[in-house]
Formats: structure tokens, C-alpha cells, sequence
């Protein structure tokens, strides 16, 4: 047998685990777990735009965690979002090894995104399941005291500022690409859109598009925030996710814009529900 026939035949036993079942059941077990927490976070915004203080959550990861505790068989549901957020690393991991769907999904730069989110993916489940075991200091953190204690570590650095800045001004544009491919629908390429019926898929696409374009505003907002904290050099100018919405707040109609967001969140996690069930893996 010839050595081009054993790269074929390596490929192909490759490209079949990558497909299993296990592993596609793992992928759309952490879209859903993924889904959780946004709502979660779009209901306490909400709560917050209007003059609560989210149930004393912050509207952050840490918060929907705290939330999800509070709820009956808490403990139980934070094992299993763990669980299934490892799964959606061990998807992410597949495609950064075996190449993920499409024409386009063995690029080299596909595979490093990929592994960015797995790697991503295993940090958060670890936090969660660390949460779940009983170690509150993790996974429920202040978003905003973790960011107020990085950017000061980075400003210390020689040339901290600058890498600050740069890295500020490298979420604005993640975010403005991330609302701008929701707004041209580009998630509708990586959906079965032919398995919905036609009343579903008007409804899917107007949850991708608002919760995509929510999703880069607030990744946009954060990014600007960094910005300043780089010019100033002023770590507490850096905000977390929470200090990024209630920063919505204070600006004119700013509970009613907070609560725009909070929607657009929320319905990021029920995309990323249908994600769960209509996504191409």
C-alpha cells in the first residue's frame, strides 16, 4: 500500500471521529449551557436597567452562576452546564485538529480560532465545575474586579500602556465584526436552515441577528473602556461585562437602551439555543 493511500485512510478514520456522534453531541450540549447563561445575564440587566440591582447578581458569568445556584437543584444544573461547556471545548478542540464544516474549515486560521475557543472553553468549564464543587471564589467572581486587576498588571509592564491600547482597540473591531456578520446574517452558513419550517426560520434569523448585533456592541463598549484606561492610565477606567452594561445606564434613555441590550443578550442565548439544535458540526 502505497503512502498516499495510508494519508487517505488516516484522514478519512480522522475526519469520522471528528464526526461521531460524541463529539456532536458534545458540541451542541455546550451551545445549549452557553445559551443558559446569556439569559440568565439578559434577565439581570433588565432587572438592573430599571432600577433593581439584579437580585444582587452582577449581569456577568459569575452572576447567571450565582443565579443558577439560588434555583432548586442548582447544584445539580451547575454540574451539568460545566459539563457541557467542556463538551463545547472538546468540540472546538475537533476543529482545530481535524478542520471544522465547510469549504473553508481546514484553514490555518479557522484551526487557530478554533483552539483560542477551546482553550477559552476549557476555563470556563473548570470555573464552573470548581463553583459547583464548592469553591465560590471561582466562577462567580467580579468580572469587573478580574479586569481591574489584570489591566493593572499589564499597566505595570514596560510598555503596558501601548499593549493595553492595542489590545482595547482589538475588541472594538471584534465587536464591530461580530454585529456587523449578525446584521448580514452570516450565521445562517453555519445553520441547516433547510431542516426549519418556514415559521421557525424568520424567527432563528431574528434572534441571530439581535443577538449577534447586542453581542458586538457590549465586546465594542468593553473595548472602548480599555482604550481609555490605556490614554489615562487608569486601571479602574477598564470595565467588566457588568460595569459595561450598567455603564449603558447612565447615558441619556439609559435604562431603556440597558434594557435593549439586555433583550439582545437574552436572545443571544436562545440563538444559541437553536444552535444547539440546527448548527452544522
Amino acid at each position: 500500500m502505497d503512502a498516499q493511500t495510508w494519508t487517505l485512510r488516516g484522514r478519512s478514520r480522522a475526519r469520522r471521529l471528528a464526526d461521531s456522534p460524541a463529539v456532536d453531541a458534545a458540541g451542541r450540549a455546550g451551545f445549549a449551557a452557553r445559551g443558559l447563561i446569556y439569559v440568565l445575564v439578559g434577565v439581570i440587566a433588565v432587572q438592573i436597567a430599571f432600577g433593581g440591582d439584579g437580585g444582587g447578581q452582577q449581569a456577568d458569568r459569575g452572576g447567571a452562576l450565582g443565579e443558577l445556584a439560588g434555583q432548586p437543584f442548582g447544584s445539580a444544573m451547575l454540574w451539568i452546564v460545566g459539563v457541557a461547556l467542556a463538551g463545547m471545548a472538546l468540540w472546538r478542540l475537533s476543529e482545530a485538529v481535524f478542520g471544522g464544516y465547510g469549504p473553508d474549515g481546514s484553514k490555518l486560521s479557522r484551526r487557530a480560532a478554533a483552539l483560542f475557543r477551546s482553550v477559552f472553553y476549557c476555563f470556563v468549564s473548570y470555573s464552573v465545575l470548581s463553583y459547583a464543587a464548592g469553591d465560590r471564589g471561582s466562577g462567580s467572581g467580579s468580572s469587573d474586579r478580574h479586569t481591574d486587576d489584570v489591566t493593572a498588571r499589564v499597566l505595570d509592564w514596560p510598555g503596558g500602556q501601548w499593549l493595553l491600547g492595542i489590545a482595547g482597540a482589538a475588541v472594538v473591531i471584534a465587536g464591530g465584526w461580530i454585529s456587523v456578520r449578525a446584521v448580514r446574517r452570516k450565521f445562517r452558513d453555519k445553520l441547516r436552515i433547510s431542516a426549519m419550517s418556514a415559521r421557525v426560520r424568520p424567527v432563528v434569523e431574528g434572534l441571530g441577528v439581535t443577538g449577534g448585533t447586542a453581542r458586538g456592541v457590549v465586546f465594542a463598549a468593553a473595548g472602548v473602556f480599555a482604550l481609555v484606561a490605556a490614554v489615562r492610565h487608569q486601571p479602574g477606567k477598564a470595565k467588566g461585562m457588568d460595569d459595561t452594561l450598567r455603564a449603558f445606564r447612565d447615558l441619556p434613555a439609559g435604562p431603556w437602551l440597558l434594557a435593549l441590550v439586555a433583550l439582545g443578550l437574552a436572545a443571544f442565548g436562545v440563538f444559541s439555543w437553536c444552535n444547539a439544535r440546527w448548527r452544522k458540526l
